[in-house]
């Protein structure tokens, strides 16, 4: 039984042609629709919470995790009638404030010595007596080199 080969008569592309268009016009006309009814307007609203701020006796990081800073780590800048004016999210000082700080005592550069407790009291209030400085921060996590003699 021999199949009989495909239509190429004219009715049957113009047919097609036409389920076409009316597919595409029907598809447009429901599309604009859709686009034509008002927008609700949303009401969404994003709320960040950082907790309080960390308890330490003398300092803590500008960066997350914020864990307490070793003693030295801050110059005297850093504190208020020996209170410490906070850094990252839970800064007080002005916003242009820029302090001082001994990036020796910062893990990012290498410093693996001990670290205070959270809540525990200083031996001193305010920066250390000995406080050599090297970078100075603005409390964001921005920090700038001192310029060092012979290098």
């Amino acid at each position: 039984m021999a199949t009989n080969p495909p239509s190429t008569h004219s009715y049957g592309v113009r047919y097609h042609f036409m389920r076409t268009i009316k597919y595409g016009l029907f598809a447009a006309a429901t599309a604009g629709f859709f686009l034509l009814l008002p927008a609700t307007p949303s009401h969404a609203q994003v709320t960040v919470t950082f907790g309080a701020e960390p308890n330490c006796p003398y300092g803590y990081y500008d960066y997350a995790p914020y864990n307490c800073s070793p003693d030295g780590y801050y110059g005297a800048e850093w504190f208020n009638n020996g209170a410490f004016i906070g850094a990252g999210h839970w800064a007080h000082g002005h916003s242009d404030f820029h302090g001082d700080v001994n990036n020796s005592y910062d893990p990012q550069h290498g410093y693996k010595g001990t670290y205070p407790a959270r809540g525990e009291k200083p031996s001193h209030p305010g920066a250390s007596q000995n406080f050599k400085g090297n970078e100075t921060r603005d409390g964001q996590g921005h920090n700038t080199p001192h310029n060092t003699p012979g290098k």
